[in-house]
């Protein structure tokens, strides 16, 4: 294959160099599956195709008359409403689905009934117990775990009408009281997104407006499980701190059994983890010279954080960990795992191998990983890796050359402990006071998945390189920290030939008084995407300490290649908090310019954030950029700066 065809593909070179082997070897990938779709549908593009009901499907023409709304008399922008809030529930449904399950996993561990899984980390589980309201004096640690788990449990289903505590015990007053007055706070997380299929069930609601409100409840739904998933595995497994790693394909090691942990829910990579570290002797014993556990997609940024497993790849090349025929098992959970994998499997020795009872892919082989049994279930899992290991085809292993360091482990805790080596009484002061005095310009938070429709981790880096050079913080969760791993970004290496004269200042202030071993990265790995609400944490913290609310705050967010439902949510929840997020691919919304401007304009009005849609990255971060200089300058941030060294900046404003 011509190497400049598979640029275009991607930007990641140990990609490019499984994607050149999969055409020599006639294999199909995502990229190829892609171009055989094209050209997609204009009208399911753009959200006017509508499949509510059975009548359809409805394909709206505007200026047709009789074809101008559907069947049942639905108009454009209730279509395109409907479709999009929609979404959003899929992806509230995924991440709050992903809480119950370590909440159920928390409280059987306090009750016994999962005898492999304890509290790591009791001082997180006190601060969590007092923020819940939970009573902590004199009191045992299952005791307080099995209440804090009830607590989360009741965010999902109790019948009151007092909001969900997950989202009320994290946010201001400022936004209690915006959710309150727009009626869009969550009181259960279930009966929210059912009220939202039933809302956008087909003869139910027509009123644009009401659906978007009712699709902005349920992204709360999903900050709220969300939420609640962070702090309880952080209780079960440890609040992650810094910690040194490798990012790309060469992580793979040729000599020992491989595998590779996919998917999203912790509960049974950290098992995996701790069983593989037990198995070191029968993997030797099968003639192996170890075993070597590996990350995929957000499973893998969740072993990362807290045991500093190496990152193979992220969502958009997952199928080629596979190519490289070194990987023995391929062990999925739940959430962004490609069918396409199996098909790769088939062509290689790679054992799939599925956990969940909801997540399964016909050919795989199937454990049923159960709490009550996790050691021994992730004991069968790793042993069927080592037993795989034997049927490796030498010939067939090809692991690229290319890998990079990594130092992730920067939870919201960790950050404010790294900001209190220099200021221990207010931590966030640090990163506010930088702000304010114009070292840097703001911070931007990256989030999101990859999508074959753009060039693979390409917006994501050109956007953080560019942000970067301009003296904007970053912090990142997720698949857009995987491919800032893989590029080099998350490594002090990153700092030195990305970073602005200001932001390169801070870092290294930084790193001077961490006490760690290594440098500090161009941007600061939070964790999966469910972990998003560690940047919650992060601009709560900063608007209170400047006195602010969060719609000022010099803050914005991105998701370069937005592919999920549940990124759809989550960048809802963000601008309903107040952020202006961008999305690099258009979401089906454009064949109503009213939903558009509700999306892009009126959002803005009521909650001060709004969506930012822009396909071109350099475009994107211009963009992102003058909305971070437009909320410092409104604090007059630019002002004081510039007065404050007497620059010809000044003469302007007094101008």
């Amino acid at each position: 294959m011509a190497t400049q065809q598979v640029d275009r593909r991607t930007v990641d070179p140990a990609a490019m160099e499984m994607l050149e082997a999969a055409e020599a070897a006639q294999i199909m990938t995502a990229w190829d599956r892609y171009k055989a779709q094209q050209p997609q549908c204009k009208f399911g593009l753009t959200g006017i195709c509508c499949r509510i009901c059975i009548q359809g499907p409805c394909r709206i023409i505007p200026s047709k008359p009789g074809q101008d709304k559907g069947i049942c008399g639905a108009s454009a922008y209730t279509i395109v409403a409907r479709n999009l809030v929609r979404y959003i529930a899929g992806g509230a449904s995924a991440h709050s689905d992903h809480g119950r399950d370590i909440a159920y996993t928390l409280l059987h561990a306090a009750e016994g009934c999962a005898p492999d899984y304890k509290v790591k980390d009791t001082d997180k589980l006190i601060r969590v117990a007092k923020k819940v309201g939970v009573e902590t004096e004199g009191r045992e640690i299952n005791d307080i775990a099995k209440d804090v788990a009830v607590k989360a449990l009741e965010d999902f289903g109790k019948y009151d009408s007092e909001p969900c505590l997950w989202l009320t015990t994290t946010i201001d007053d400022e936004r209690k009281l915006k959710f309150k007055h727009t009626t869009i706070a969550p009181t259960a997380i279930d009966k929210t997104v059912v009220q939202l299929l039933h809302q956008t069930h087909m003869g139910t609601d027509a009123d644009p407006v009401n659906i978007i409100f009712g699709g902005l409840k349920a992204a709360l739904a999903d900050y709220t499980g969300m939420s609640l998933a962070t702090d309880l595995t952080d209780v079960l497994f440890g609040t992650p701190t810094p910690v040194m790693t490798e990012a790309n394909l060469g992580v793979l090691d040729p000599d020992k059994v491989n595998i590779a942990v996919h998917g999203h829910n912790p509960l049974l990579s950290q098992m995996v983890v701790y069983a593989a570290r037990e198995l070191e002797e029968e993997a030797r014993a099968a003639g192996a010279k170890g075993i070597n556990l590996v990350g995929i997609c957000c499973t893998g940024n969740e072993v990362l954080m807290r045991e500093g497993i190496p990152t193979a790849t992220n969502f958009g090349s997952q199928e080629l960990a596979i190519m490289t025929g070194a990987l023995d098992a391929m062990i999925m959970d739940v959430q962004c795992i490609s069918p396409g994998v199996k098909d790769m499997c088939n062509c290689f020795h790679t054992q799939l191998i599925s956990t969940s009872p909801i997540s399964k892919i016909p050919g795989s082989y199937h454990i049923d990983f159960n709490e009550s049994s996790a050691m021994e279930d992730a004991k069968k899992i790793v042993r069927l890796a080592i037993a795989q290991y034997s049927k490796r085809k030498p010939e067939l292993v090809r692991i690229p050359k290319f890998k990079k360091q990594v130092i992730g482990g920067f939870s919201f805790e960790a950050l404010m402990e790294l900001f209190a080596k220099i200021n221990p009484d207010f931590p966030v002061r640090v990163l506010t006071d930088a702000i304010l005095a114009g070292e840097i310009k703001g911070v931007c938070a990256f989030a999101g998945c990859n999508n074959q429709k753009t060039i693979h981790d390409n917006s994501i880096t050109t956007i953080a390189k560019e942000l970067a050079k301009n003296d904007v913080f970053l912090v990142s969760t997720g698949c857009s920290a995987g491919a800032f791993a893989k590029a080099g970004l998350l490594s002090s290496e990153g700092v030195e030939t990305y970073a602005g004269p200001g932001l390169k200042k801070f870092i290294k202030r930084l790193e001077e008084n961490s006490g760690l071993n290594a440098g500090l990265p161009l941007v600061f790995h939070m964790g999966s995407c469910v972990d998003n609400s560690r940047i919650a944490n992060l601009w709560t913290a900063m608007a209170k300490e400047l006195g602010i609310t969060v719609p000022q705050l010099p803050f914005v967010a991105s998701a370069p290649e937005a592919m999920s439902e549940k990124a759809i949510a989550i960048g809802s929840w963000m601008i309903s908090m107040g952020i202006p997020t961008h999305v690099g691919v258009l979401p089906p919304i454009e064949g109503s310019e009213l939903v558009y401007g509700i999306a892009t304009q009126i959002a803005r009005d009521v909650f001060g954030g709004y969506f930012i849609f822009e396909t071109d990255p350099v475009k994107a971060s211009q963009k992102l950029l003058g909305r971070i200089e437009k909320r410092a300058w409104k604090l007059r941030i630019h002002r004081q700066t510039a007065e404050k060294y007497n620059s010809e900046l000044a003469k302007v404003y007094e101008g």
